[in-house]
Parts: C-alpha cells; sequence; structure tokens
C-alpha cells in the first residue's frame, strides 16, 4: 500500500516486534519487522534509524521516508503487510476493511462523470 509521505517524514512501527531487515534493498532503503504471530511488515524507501535485531514497540521511529524514484507520482511511504510468502492488506491491520481494486483497463463511472475519474 502506498501512503502520501514527504521526505524526512519520520516512520513508525505499525506494532511490536523485532527488526528483522534495515538497509538497502533493490536500491531502495527498506525496513522489515517481524511481529508475534509470523505477520512482517515492511517499510520503503525509509532512511533505517534501527539494525536488525532490534526490539521495538508500536509507534516507535524506525527511519524517514527517503525520495520516491519514480515508484509513485509523488513522494510516498510503501507500506506491506507479509504472511510466510503471501502478501496481505495491510489496511486489516488498522481496522478500515479490506481494500477492492479494479483493474486499470477497466472503465469506471461515477455519477455526474464518464470515463476514468483519475484521469479527468
Amino acid at each position: 500500500m502506498d501512503l502520501p509521505a514527504e521526505p524526512g517524514w519520520p516512520v513508525v512501527a505499525a506494532g511490536p516486534g523485532t527488526v528483522g531487515y534495515a538497509g538497502p534493498f533493490a536500491g531502495r532503503g527498506v525496513v522489515m519487522i517481524v511481529h508475534p504471530g509470523g505477520l512482517r511488515t515492511t517499510y520503503l524507501p525509509v532512511r533505517a534509524s534501527v539494525r536488525r535485531g532490534q526490539v521495538v514497540r508500536s509507534g516507535d521511529v524506525i527511519g524517514a521516508v527517503e525520495p520516491t524514484t519514480g515508484h509513485c507520482p509523488a513522494s510516498c511511504l510503501h507500506w506491506g503487510l507479509i504472511r510466510g510468502a503471501r502478501y496481505l492488506d495491510a489496511l486489516l491491520l488498522i481496522g478500515l476493511g479490506q481494500v477492492r481494486l479494479l483493474p486499470r483497463w477497466q472503465p469506471m463511472t461515477l455519477t455526474g462523470t464518464t470515463g476514468d475519474p483519475f484521469h479527468q
């Protein structure tokens, strides 16, 4: 999930856990936290202020947003939720329900508009 975020903004842990990775990966700064119950959260692009093995609490600052390099049209923080090898909907952690995405090639029509509302 991509969240609007400005470079330099603090990034906080979504929940308690242990830092499983903090450093560069595929040209971006990444922090991964292993949470009780087998969940992992990932945060990128982030300049880490934590190190592997460090225990964090919910809300602890784990780094700062780095400038986005083309992934988003504006600066953003990518927040991921993983169980095993499967990505889950990170919004489930904050109780906002499941995200439902429509394929980009499917035309959308909203009341009072026609066509793709994201590109009008």
